[in-house]
């Protein structure tokens, strides 16, 4: 997992999987990487061949956790497999994608 942050935005790329064993990790990393000068967290879903339910635990935290500060979680070019998933549970009507 790779962050960085240009100006007010926030990018997580490199996640290969947001699964049970990984997503607690990356949810820690994440928040751990916001600065108060942050107000868009975009995460990189292009590299990501899995998702389980921890995954999306972690992905609608945070999103709260972004939504508390005022500011806007993005998912950015998620696999279609990532698609799949973000549409069967719904979650692409709560989360922005970005193709």
């Amino acid at each position: 997992m790779k962050t960085n942050i240009q100006g007010t935005t926030l990018t997580v790329a490199g996640i290969a999987e947001l699964s049970a064993t990984s997503s607690t990790t990356f949810r820690d990393e994440t928040r751990a990487a916001l600065t108060a000068a942050v107000t868009t967290l975009d995460i990189d879903l292009s590299l990501t061949t899995f998702v389980d339910s921890s995954g999306l635990g972690s992905l609608i935290a945070l999103h709260k956790t972004m939504a508390g500060r005022g500011g806007a979680l993005r998912i950015i070019k998620p696999t279609p497999t990532v698609v799949q998933i973000l549409e069967l549970t719904r979650l692409h009507r709560i989360l922005e994608i970005v193709s």
